[in-house]
């Protein structure tokens, strides 16, 4: 990924207003980032309200952003979820279901889009190994890392084209 400014992230949101785009919170180590060449898509949640996050994505037109929400409630321990993006899996709270208003005239009729993601966003990182998930969270594979790297590109694309649909 490409790295971006505070203006090419506020400029990128499709599935908020322009008012809402310039009050959301930045990644608080955007100027600190260091791993992009890491990164398929830049995602944070939001400090001050615990279940709303954001994604930005690189596409051929230029950057597109995201507002998600989660939803609400406690798993338990025991109980493991997948990643839809990834495919890691991670115990209690690690996944969360969110969701993503549509753009445009859908999205502003109350029309979503929902998804499995590692609640820490680093769905990336834990696909090239440079974070390491609980216990049994990445299956062993017959795919190389670079054929993951396409598949959660491919899973990450799908679900940022049925948004801009």
């Amino acid at each position: 990924m490409k790295p971006l400014t505070e203006h090419d992230i506020r400029t990128s949101f499709v599935n908020c207003s322009k008012g809402a785009a310039k009050r959301l919170p930045l990644p608080k180590n955007l100027a600190d980032l260091d791993h992009w060449d890491d990164l398929d898509f830049l995602g944070w949640s939001d400090l001050s309200a615990p279940d709303r996050s954001y994604l930005v994505v690189e596409r051929d037109a230029g950057p597109v952003g995201l507002t998600l929400r989660s939803a609400s409630g406690n798993r338990g321990f025991l109980r493991r979820s997948m990643c839809s993006l990834c495919l890691t899996t991670h115990p209690g709270n690690g996944v969360s279901l969110t969701t993503a208003a549509k753009a445009g005239r859908a999205g502003r009729e109350g029309n979503s889009v929902g998804l499995y993601v590692c609640a820490d966003l680093d769905c990336s990182l834990y696909v090239r190994g440079k974070k390491k998930a609980a216990p049994g969270g990445r299956m062993e594979e017959s795919l190389t890392v670079e054929q993951q790297i396409e598949r959660l590109r491919g899973n990450l694309d799908a679900f940022v084209e049925r948004i801009l649909r």
